[in-house]
Order: C-alpha cells, then sequence, then structure tokens
C-alpha cells in the first residue's frame, strides 16, 4: 500500500460511499490481483465490501487476502452458508447497495447475460435487484469478437448494468490492444454514480453479511510509532484513598496489542488497568494520577523536554496519539499526607484536571491556551484520536471533537449494555474532523480496535501522501 495510492481516495473530503454495502465479484482474470486493491479504494470511500469470488478466480487470488480485507466472509460456493445458516450470496443480494463484478470475463459476460447461475458472482447478480456495475477484462480480440459484443449490449441495453469499458495497453497474450481493466479509480466513480442518492437498501447490521472475528489485518502500521495510554487515573484523597473511575484499561489495552500486531511500535502508558499488558512487545510506561500520565505524554512528545520552551518548530517523536484512557476530570485540591481519620463525614474541595489531550492538540499544532498560532505546528502532525465515554446520549461528541482539535474522536454510550466500562465488547461511533460518522455494531473490543486503526492508517498514508505532493510542488519551485 503506498501513501500516494491513499491519496486518490476519500482523503479531505466527504466519502463518497459511506455507510452503503458494495458486493465485489471477481471472476477468473489474471486483472484479479487487482480487484484486491479495488476493495481497498471502495473501502476508503467509507463502503463495508463483502466479496464474491468465482472458482477461476480463486486460482488467482485467494479467499483470505479479500476476507482480512474486508472483514467479512468470501462467498465461493453457491451452496455455502453462512456462519448463522444463511445462505450467503442471497444475503449479499438482498442487502447490497451495489455489485461491482471486476475483472469480468469473457465467459462470465455469456454467462450472465444468457442467466446461467454456474457461480455465486452470477447467482448473486441474477437475485439481486440492486445496480450492478461491469468491468470487463480480457485479451484484445477476445473483446472485439461478436458474441462478447453482443453479450455487452444485452448486459447494458437490456440489464441496465453499467459498463466500465476496459483500456488499451499491454495485454496478458503479450499483445498490446484494448482489454485490459479501467483504471481502478474509473471503477469507483461508476459505483458511486450507480448508486446515486438512492437510501441505503439495508441499513440493518444484523441482515447484512456477517463479520469475520479474527482474521489477520494487514502490516499497515510498519514503521508507525503509535503512543496509546489507557486505564483509569487515581487522584489521591490521602496515601489510601482515591477518586478513581470504573475503567478496565480493555480497550486501550486492545488497540496497543492490534498496534503492534500491524506492525507499530508502540509506547503504552498505562495507569490503573485490570488486563494484562503487553510488556514484552510495548514499551510500557506506569502511572497513577492525571499529573503523571501529563508528564509521561510530554516525554512521548518532547523526550522529556516539556513545552515551554520546546525548540521551534518541533519534529514528532509518534505518528498517532491514542488516547483511551478514562481521565479523572476532578483531583483533590489538597490531599493529605497522613491517612485521614474516620469520621460522620468528610468535605472534600476538588479542582478539575488539565484537558490532556487538547494541551496535546494545541502543542502539535503551534497553538497557545488561547488558540492563537504562536509557533511551528509539530511536523509532521501526529494524528490525534480521543474518547468520549457518554450515558444516554452521544450528542456531545461532536463538540468535543472539534473543542479538542482532534482527527478522530471515538464515543460509546457507557450505560449500554455490553458497552461499558469493564466489558469485552463495545458499540462505538467514530467521528472525523471532516464531519464524517461512522456507526459501529456491537463488537468484540479487539475488533473496535482494528476498525480505529484502519482509520488511523489510512489517515497516516493520506498525510504522508499531502506532504510529498507538497514537496514536489515546492522543489519543482
Amino acid at each position: 500500500m503506498t501513501a500516494m495510492r491513499r491519496a486518490t481516495g476519500a482523503a479531505g473530503g466527504a466519502r463518497r460511499l459511506e455507510g452503503r454495502l458494495v458486493a465485489l465479484g471477481v471472476t477468473g482474470s489474471i486483472a484479479a490481483y487487482k480487484a484486491v486493491e479495488l476493495l481497498r479504494l471502495l473501502t476508503a470511500e467509507g463502503a463495508d465490501v463483502v466479496v464474491l469470488l468465482s472458482a477461476s478466480a480463486a486460482r488467482f487470488v485467494g479467499p483470505l487476502s479479500f476476507a482480512a480485507l474486508s472483514r467479512h466472509p468470501v462467498e465461493t460456493e453457491l451452496m455455502e452458508l453462512l456462519p448463522d445458516g444463511r445462505i450467503g450470496h442471497v444475503v449479499i443480494a438482498d442487502s447490497a447497495d451495489a455489485i461491482v463484478v471486476a475483472p469480468a470475463t469473457a465467459h462470465w459476460l455469456g454467462a450472465m447475460a444468457n442467466g446461467l447461475a454456474g457461480d455465486v458472482v452470477t447467482a448473486a447478480c441474477l437475485a439481486t435487484s440492486a445496480p450492478v456495475v461491469v468491468a470487463p477484462a480480457m485479451d484484445g480480440d477476445m473483446w472485439t469478437h461478436p458474441a462478447t459484443r453482443s453479450n455487452v449490449a444485452r448486459l447494458r441495453d437490456a440489464f441496465g448494468y453499467a459498463v466500465v469499458e476496459p483500456g488499451s495497453g499491454p495485454l496478458a497474450s503479450g499483445q498490446s490492444g484494448v482489454g485490459r481493466l479501467a483504471e481502478l479509480p474509473a471503477i469507483v466513480d461508476a459505483v458511486v454514480a450507480a448508486i446515486g442518492d438512492r437510501p441505503v437498501r439495508q441499513p440493518a447490521v444484523d441482515a447484512r453479511p456477517p463479520l469475520v472475528a479474527g482474521l489477520p489485518r494487514e502490516a499497515d502500521l510498519v514503521g508507525r510509532h503509535v503512543v496509546v495510554t489507557a486505564g483509569g487515573t487515581r487522584e489521591p484523597i490521602d496515601p489510601v484513598r482515591y477518586i478513581g473511575n470504573r475503567s478496565s484499561g480493555k480497550m486501550g489495552v486492545a488497540i496497543a496489542e492490534a498496534a503492534l500486531d500491524r506492525g507499530a511500535s508502540v509506547t503504552l502508558i498505562a495507569a490503573d488497568v485490570s488486563v494484562p499488558l503487553p510488556d514484552e512487545r510495548a514499551r510500557v510506561v506506569r502511572v497513577e494520577t492525571t499529573g503523571q500520565l501529563r508528564g509521561a505524554l510530554l516525554e512521548a512528545l518532547f523526550g522529556g523536554g516539556g513545552g515551554g520552551g520546546a525548540p521551534s518548530p518541533l519534529a514528532a517523536r509518534f505518528d498517532a496519539l491514542v488516547m483511551a484512557a478514562a481521565v479523572a476530570d476532578f483531583t483533590p485540591a489538597a490531599p493529605a499526607d497522613r491517612k485521614l481519620a474516620r469520621g460522620e463525614s468528610l468535605s472534600l474541595e476538588l479542582r478539575p484536571t488539565p484537558d490532556l489531550l487538547a494541551e496535546v492538540a494545541r502543542i502539535v499544532r503551534g497553538l497557545d491556551g488561547e488558540g492563537s498560532e504562536t509557533r511551528e505546528p509539530v511536523t509532521p502532525t501526529p494524528l490525534l484520536v480521543g474518547f468520549a465515554a457518554e450515558t444516554g446520549s452521544l450528542e456531545r461528541a461532536g463538540a468535543k471533537l472539534r473543542a479538542k482539535r482532534l482527527d478522530l474522536l471515538v464515543a460509546n454510550d457507557v450505560a449500554e449494555a455490553g458497552s461499558g466500562f469493564g466489558t469485552d465488547t463495545n458499540r462505538v461511533v467514530i467521528l472525523d474532523a471532516a464531519g464524517g460518522r461512522d456507526e459501529l455494531p456491537l463488537l468484540s473490543k479487539r475488533e473496535v480496535a482494528d476498525r480505529i486503526l484502519d482509520r488511523v492508517a489510512g489517515a497516516l498514508d493520506d498525510r504522508d501522501a499531502a506532504s510529498q505532493t507538497a514537496g514536489m510542488q515546492e522543489a519543482s519551485r
């Protein structure tokens, strides 16, 4: 995956397929390997992608690659059932907002034009009322043969399919001519156009193809340094008592472990946690109070220098900060240095703790406490991800993202069953600075971690691509 490739996706604007389910049918052309990249581009536009693979296509690209990237079971057999007993290609036909067949072979065009449902791709297209986009790829003489042209005309004129015609250039046969799979961004554009402003066909997650847990993610964070905070801070009342919260640290540790599995170098700043830490693989910094957590963050950012007299511009010492720790909002104004005696009542004066993530955001963006630009920002600018634990409503989440100047905010209702502190699952909404909103179903915390890191990895690629482009433009002046 290249940074420039990521830049051709939805960077800098609304994702055009947000919330859509797109079925990607792959048939047995040597261009089948390009379908992996097409899946990435569709995902970058916000689509939930499920793959249908013909038997001949599976000889070129294995199902595991598509499953790992789509997080869905790959449909390869007509009679194969989903884990919940449903027929896979029928579920896809009933719930997909569009089906795109790329590459489509001459054999598949002929079978589809005559309604011969001999594979899952053809069967799903026959069973759906969703728009279908077809991108053929084959040898030049096959493409120009009257049989192929007749089949294409029937799909376009009688069935209403959108056909993204192949381009010209070197072919697998060694010849040169028309037959190459169209450029992938053009295929994505055709899918967007085919869906148009139609309503989402099946918004209910349970009615869509299921996700598959436990699949490997690609090593898309190799060379990245990710800082993760986890657990709840403890603010001392006296040497034996403290103010704390219910955070177990499970979400933060899951993010750290997922980042490690994807090749990142990870610094885990752990407050009070109730789960094992990946001490052997990550650099673990243990803290207890909000003040100690602040010091650890400044150490990670500045290498121990603190923010006051740091040079300008600053070089970034990490690529992303995922602030999953539950930081206490208040701390005793005057903690006792000895254990307080039991009494009838106890009054505590509390003062607010600093907003650590907002402080880091100001520093990396070159802002002072009032939000004014006072120095050069940290370069390259680290990606900042915050968490918002709410109860009853997530209405305040968007305002928090903007106020803290974050790139992503992960919000959840901790009062919801299965989504609170200490659970193994979570239901979150991921908000981004461009106004995007990704509502995830109830998932394991590890799966939530990977969904967050999918966004982090893509955003870092976009950041680096923009930097490369700016550098080339500067050099050309």
